[in-house]
């Protein structure tokens, strides 16, 4: 992941040509239904389709206004649809994965996942597929494709790029108080304090499903404290250990932004779109979220908070290793594909995966005002000025590894839990020897 971030990122929009990715992958290379005479099956086929597009989001609207069109354009063809927000997806999936029962083509995230799914010999890789494609393949920004490749075969492409963590901040709640937007953590907690002192909420926080604070707050924050070495010789257990002082302070940090009320009391029962309201209601000055989320954001908050909505990222931990210009994240989720699957239901599933993550689906994906890992030029005429400020803020930002990225499942869990605990009063100590336990247990160290 670090290798791609430096040259990557800036590259959402525009950059050198990306380095092809290996794709010998033996599959059968069957993929005439893609391009082929009548582009429709002889046959009726029926295709399960899981994902996670259910809010009225524009990426949502537009990714399902594919899958519909895709149904009416091939009328042999029916889509059965299930969708579920993400931290139920995945949840589903996993349950699935243990019983070999995974659907047709599924939303799945890169790294950790797809390596257990193809360890689980549940996932068809794609490589002949996207080698008959080449200005497709070779137009994503370089290394995108590395978290979906696995001993040299490619198992999806990216169908966003997701940055897990921003502040979107309301200046005229800043500017009503006089407040600085923080870009030191000094003025961070002054912020907060002030915020506290005049009744508004600083920062709005849904941490019902319980990856939010993981993945868009902690993730960044120990990025920021120990540095992504650190984080990767941990999570490899190699010259580091999750119960180092490294991160234990991480830790301290994320329990002390809970200790001065950074966020409003009950975060941990209410959901994201709640949390997105109370930042709409202009009861928070701010919300700390990934890019996915300015697809709401442009599509759902009123005109008089949306004008004033702008975006930037945590400032750095004082003393701490890792640099100021990171945010966590991946590259996007992907639609992996059924082993299961051959013949005509394997090429109207390539079909598919090409309408949803093809040049198509990218410029869909990008007008919905999320970020995309292709090169694709955005028009910055058609697009809502403050995905055009994202755009911009992601020329200067590079990724560092959000958390659920790279742990094991076991390990997973365990901190989106441990985190909950933390922030209501568990010891630093506590949650941190129970990463190090889960994540050693699961590679058998």
């Amino acid at each position: 992941m670090k290798k791609w971030l430096g040259a990557g990122l800036s590259l959402v929009m525009a950059g050198a040509l990306a380095a092809g990715c290996g794709g010998n992958d033996n599959t059968d290379g069957s993929s005439a239904a893609a391009g082929g005479a009548s582009g429709k099956p002889a046959e009726k086929i029926t295709l399960s389709v899981w994902h996670n597009w259910t809010g009225q989001d524009a990426k949502s609207i537009a990714m399902r206004k594919i899958l519909d069109d895709f149904a009416s354009q091939n009328p042999g063809v029916t889509l059965e649809q299930e969708g579920l927000p993400s931290d139920g997806l995945k949840t589903r999936l996993r349950t699935v994965a243990a019983a070999n029962e995974m659907p047709d083509l599924f939303v799945m995230w890169p790294d950790a996942m797809t390596k257990e799914f193809v360890k689980g010999d549940l996932l068809q890789p794609i490589g002949a597929f996207l080698d008959s494609k080449p200005e497709w393949k070779n137009n994503f920004i370089p290394n995108a494709l590395d978290g979906y490749t696995v001993d040299g075969k490619i198992y999806s492409v990216p169908m966003n790029l997701a940055p897990s963590s921003f502040i979107y901040y309301n200046q005229a709640i800043f500017d009503k108080y006089n407040v600085k937007v923080p870009k030191t953590w000094d003025e961070l907690k002054a912020a907060i304090d002030t915020f506290n002192k005049n009744n508004v909420i600083p920062i709005s926080l849904g941490n019902k499903a319980n990856w939010v604070v993981q993945s868009t707050i902690f993730s960044t924050i120990a990025d920021r404290v120990t540095g992504t070495e650190w984080f990767v010789k941990a999570v490899n257990q190699d010259g580091a250990k999750f119960t180092d002082p490294e991160f234990i302070q991480a830790l301290t940090v994320l329990q002390d932004l809970g200790k001065i009320k950074a966020f409003q009391e009950g975060y941990n029962s209410i959901d994201q779109n709640q949390m997105n309201q109370l930042f709409y209601q202009g009861k928070a000055a701010m919300f700390i979220n990934g890019g996915w989320a300015m697809a709401d954001v442009v599509n759902n908050a009123p005109k008089d908070v949306l004008d004033h909505t702008h975006v930037t990222i945590l400032p750095p931990v004082n003393g701490g290793k890792g640099q100021a210009q990171m945010t966590a994240g991946v590259v996007g989720t992907g639609m992996g594909m059924s082993k299961k699957l051959t013949g005509a239901k394997k090429e109207m599933a390539e079909m598919l995966l090409y309408a949803l993550s093809g040049p198509d689906g990218q410029k869909a994906t990008l007008g919905s005002s999320t970020l995309v890992s292709y090169k694709i030029e955005l028009d910055k005429s058609k697009a809502h000025p403050l995905f055009v400020e994202l755009h911009e803020l992601m020329k200067t930002v590079k990724i560092s590894p959000v958390y659920d990225s790279k742990l094991s499942s076991a390990a997973v869990d365990v901190i989106n839990n441990g985190l909950q605990e933390l922030l209501m009063g568990s010891t630093p100590e506590a949650v941190a020897k129970k990463v190090q336990d889960a994540q050693a247990g699961a590679l058998g160290k």
